[in-house]
């Protein structure tokens, strides 16, 4: 388990993650919506998360989830790498009703995001273009590469829960242990 603090003059974050987990979390980022995603990344990746934002909620959500990001992204790379005995690759496609969402990611140590989810407006009182945010902050900040692309629905909620959960679901599947593969690389390091 890796333990991450971060403290700026907008939020103060304390994050502890397990890779090796069992999918159980403790989230309280003030934002309702953004802690059931969180959860949900948690539960479908395996992955254990104990995460506290206390941020500058009265101006906006965007400093806490940008700043989650960044603290999950940086426990993220310190728990993956240097990767080893690992598939490295992971990819789902993960349907919510009427909303598909596919991730295909690389724990590459070489972070680069594409991210098609084109919908814009709030999912209750939580504004859906800081997902993207959230998700340049992890990537950026992890060392993953990740594709997120909605392939149909019109439910915001389930299109964004879709996105989590796909992200999650590929994260588990290209953490699972191969031990033929030694160093995933033909360059011998990640």
């Amino acid at each position: 388990m890796i333990e991450i603090n971060r403290e700026t003059k907008e939020t103060q974050i304390k994050c502890k993650l397990n890779i090796d987990g069992a999918g159980i979390s403790k989230i309280n980022t003030g934002i309702g919506f953004f802690d059931h995603m969180l959860e949900a990344l948690s539960k479908h990746s395996g992955c254990d998360i104990e995460l506290t934002c206390k941020g500058d909620l009265h101006i906006d959500a965007h400093h806490s989830v940008e700043d989650c990001g960044i603290v999950l992204g940086q426990a993220f790379k310190k728990e993956i790498f240097p990767i080893e005995n690992i598939e490295r690759y992971g990819n789902a496609t993960v349907v919510m009703d009427e909303a598909s969402t596919a991730c295909a990611l690389d724990l590459s140590n070489r972070p680069f995001l594409v991210y098609n989810i084109n919908i814009f407006g709030k999912v209750g009182e939580f504004d859906t273009e800081l997902v993207e945010e959230f998700f340049n902050a992890l990537i950026t900040n992890s060392g993953i590469t990740c594709h997120l692309i909605n392939e149909r629905g019109t439910n915001k909620h389930h299109i964004l829960e879709a996105t989590f959960k796909s992200f999650a679901v590929a994260l588990r599947r290209a953490l699972v242990e191969n031990k033929k593969l030694g160093i995933p690389s033909t360059k011998g390091i990640l």
